[in-house]
């Protein structure tokens, strides 16, 4: 489904006074339905809004964001069970109000430019990918981000066939058409990062024009006051509601005649449980879906690693062990971008290296509660499919050897910390083609894609490198950094591979964050530096980041998130300098 596919809503399945049947309690479906009331008449109060007020409006809401920043990120980390300003609560800046900044900023720049009759791709350096594809370099495209995240790109990548004059005209989606109603939609938040239900409901409003009611996963309860008081700006005048419930209210709301789109940040069991119901009441063997508006849906899946065989340093198998280890164990492994198949050559002669680098890193990070509801009973299950386990961290994470079958660390989305390690035979070109399409082939959904290679071997490579690129079918890949940086980047798109359906819906239909509105996207790329700095100068790729921020490894990683995110509220340079002091202490 494109990302306009379900911009115009479907007609009501029943008539607008039918209240349908639930578990809820009068009084709350009573709220809700006041809730559902208020949306409809915000509805045409922000099709009555310009560009420019939409844009000023997007200013607001970063003001408040910007006030409620710490509250957020304390709030977050308390949630998760640590405490506030502990060395990991950077994960909680970065993935939320970070991120939330971020995408209000490109948002507004986008609405601006529309504003004055300009296309968000004027000014965007626009070239060929392989297979006769367009390509947009969205990341970096201005100062801040070129010093911050040096070293680091971004592209997105059209469908094929789509062509340069008809990706500009089309950029801006429903803002191109803004007295154009969406309806009422109902945004189901996922209950791992605090920064998607934020930004889903952003891209309501701005990619479809439709006004939202937020429902936020349990888990994320507590943010509510927080998630409230920064979108202000757009509860006040109707154009958002926030309300909280169990399974009962979402199966009360998925069910309610007045939504024109529902759209999901979950799992495929209960995209499924949507969509087609469950028990004696499913209705997938008829064909017929019991929802009948449309759904857009990110559903995570298994992402794999593939680390390309070259010759590296022992500094460079450390560091990407780190990196890998960061992969699968920022927020616990309870993240739908977790890598959690690490795919390795077979002949790389230094395997048995990195292997031993990657246990010991694994291992070696800080220890967290694995707090996500069901989060134990994952864990035994691999105990019990992977009786040879290596695990640490008291038993709270394991990395298992998948065999040459179907195995189920292949198979089964764990979203916790178990990392699967696969070999695959040859080196360079016909390793990578190999790794290309065992991730294709064998592992469930399509969402993320990692990739780490050493700047020689890509050179060698050369086209045979982008091409395997071209061949990953993935939403997102992420080329010596993790699919993390793509989530954060606002100007880069988020979703699974296009092509999947009610029936099959793989890790989901449509995309989020694409904060420059672009239509008919295949996948976003982005690349970094294969060596931090100061070992990046003269050798690839050069950055001014030593270890990232976002690395488990990292000895200030809560600091430096927490000032990035500061000086993005403030600006302040003093404010900067002593975080850039910081970063390089990591």
């Amino acid at each position: 489904m494109s990302p306009t596919s379900s911009a115009t809503p479907a007609k009501p399945r029943k008539a607008p006074g039918h209240t349908p049947k639930s578990d809820v309690p009068a009084d709350e479906r009573a709220a809700l339905d006041a809730d559902i009331d208020r949306l409809e008449a915000g509805a045409k109060v922000w099709v009555a809004l310009t560009l420019d007020q939409r844009a000023r409006l997007l200013g607001r809401v970063r003001d408040a964001v910007g006030v409620v920043a710490q509250e957020w990120a304390d709030a977050a980390t308390v949630s998760k069970g640590l405490t506030p300003g502990h060395p990991l609560s950077g994960e909680e800046w970065l993935g939320g109000p970070y991120a939330v900044i971020g995408l209000l900023d490109a948002l507004r720049e986008t609405l601006e430019a529309l504003a004055k009759g300009r296309s968000p791709l004027d000014g965007v350096t626009l070239d060929e990918a392989p297979g006769g594809r367009l390509r947009a370099h969205t990341f970096p495209l201005n100062g801040t981000e070129k010093f911050l995240l040096s070293g680091f790109t971004g592209e997105v990548w059209f469908e094929p066939g789509v062509s340069a004059i008809e990706a500009t005209r089309a950029a801006g989606l429903a803002q191109l058409t803004p007295t154009s109603s969406g309806g009422v939609g109902l945004v189901l938040g996922a209950g791992n990062v605090t920064s998607i239900p934020v930004a889903d409901v952003l891209y309501e409003l701005f990619a479809h024009n439709r006004v939202a009611l937020l429902k936020v996963n349990p888990t994320q309860d507590a943010l509510v006051p927080v998630f409230e008081r920064a979108l202000a700006p757009l509860i006040e005048p109707g154009f958002v509601r926030i309300v909280r419930g169990g399974a009962a209210t979402g199966a009360y709301l998925t069910s309610h005649p007045r939504f024109a789109h529902v759209h999901i940040t979950g799992s495929a069991v209960t995209f499924d449980a949507i969509v087609w119901g469950t028990g004696t009441d499913a209705a997938r063997e008829s064909g017929t879906p019991k929802l009948q508006v449309p759904i857009t849906a990110e559903l995570g899946g298994v992402s794999p690693i593939i680390v390309v065989p070259g010759r590296w340093s022992a500094a460079d198998l450390k560091y990407q062990a780190e990196h890998v280890a960061t992969m699968r164990l920022v927020n616990a492994g309870h993240n739908c971008i977790a890598g959690q198949v690490v795919i390795v050559s077979s002949d790389w002669p230094q395997r048995a290296d990195f292997l031993r680098e990657l246990h010991a890193a694994y291992a070696a990070a800080p220890q967290r509660p694995v707090w996500y509801p069901r989060s134990e009973e994952r864990l035994e299950a691999a105990a019990s499919a992977y009786p040879d386990a290596v695990w640490s961290a008291d038993r709270t994470r394991a990395i298992v050897a998948a065999g040459d079958g179907d195995d189920e660390v292949e198979t089964v989305e764990y979203f916790a910390p178990i990392l699967g390690v696969v070999e695959v035979g040859g080196t360079g070109q016909e390793f990578l083609d190999s790794a290309v399409a065992h991730a294709n082939d064998r592992l469930t959904g399509t969402l993320g894609a990692n990739v780490i290679i050493d700047p020689a071997t890509e050179e060698a490579l050369g086209e045979g490198f982008e091409r395997a690129i071209a061949d990953l079918c993935y939403g997102d890949v992420a080329i010596n950094t993790w699919t993390a940086f793509n989530f954060l980047t606002a100007r880069l798109t988020w979703g699974g591979f296009p092509g999947a359906t009610l029936a099959d819906v793989s890790s989901g239909i449509g995309v989020v964050h694409n904060a420059l509105l672009l239509d008919r996207v295949e996948r976003s790329v982005a690349r970094g530096p294969f060596r931090p700095f100061p070992r990046s100068v003269g050798k690839g790729v050069f950055t001014i980041l030593p270890t990232p921020p976002w690395f488990v490894s990292s000895r200030t990683g809560a600091e430096v998130s927490a000032g990035l995110t500061r000086y993005l509220v403030d600006g302040k340079l003093p404010g900067l300098v002593k975080t850039l002091t910081k970063a390089m202490q990591a």
